[in-house]
This record gives structure tokens, C-alpha cells and sequence, in this order.
């Protein structure tokens, strides 16, 4: 896994709806493909993604194998306190990866 990337505007005012993206750089290699020489490229695939702000599930998302390399996800939120948003991936094996950021309100 080589890097998370968040964007989350700040500040922003209470009650405004906000738009969050989310990347992160991961192969999805969905089990179908072959190599140069023909022999199948194991499935790698990241199978969940969540985002809490302060401890409470504001998002999530089931990933399958047709998502694309380095899934950017982009999902709105309606900003009624300030706090953490934390963001978790977890992958097929279940290993997971996480990043935060502050949601500032004015």
C-alpha cells in the first residue's frame, strides 16, 4: 500500500453539506487476469470502507472485485459538529489501513 489521499474542505459552516473524497493506492487485482505468461494473478482486493466522524459511522461502502485500481470514493456529508472523520479500508485478508483528518466548523 503506498498512500492515502483525503480531501475534506475546512472550514466549514454548521449545517453545510460537504463533499469528502477519499483515495488510496491499491492494485484490486480482481482474480481474473492473467499474467505474461498466463498464470492467474491472485485475487488482492480491498472489501470495505468506512468513515466515522468522532467514534460514529457517517459512511460506508462493500468494494468488489469489478472496483477499480486505486478506488477514489466521494460521498457527501451534512457537517453538524466538528471532530475527527477517521477513514478505514480493509482488504480481503482482513488487514486494514487508516487516515484522519479534522472537520472544522465555523
Amino acid at each position: 500500500m503506498a498512500g492515502i489521499r483525503l480531501a475534506v474542505p475546512s472550514p466549514v459552516h454548521q449545517g453545510e453539506i460537504i463533499e469528502i473524497k477519499a483515495l488510496i493506492q491499491h492494485a484490486m487485482e480482481s482474480g481474473f487476469r492473467r499474467g505474461a505468461r498466463g498464470e492467474v494473478i491472485e485475487r488482492n482486493i480491498l472489501t470495505r470502507f468506512e468513515c466515522d466522524l468522532n467514534g460514529t459511522l457517517v459512511f460506508a461502502a462493500d468494494l468488489h472485485p469489478g472496483v477499480a485500481a486505486n478506488p477514489l470514493i466521494t460521498f457527501h456529508l451534512k457537517a453538524m459538529e466538528p471532530g475527527t472523520l477517521t477513514f478505514t479500508w480493509t482488504d480481503q485478508h482482513g488487514e486494514i489501513w487508516q487516515d484522519s483528518a479534522a472537520l472544522k466548523i465555523t
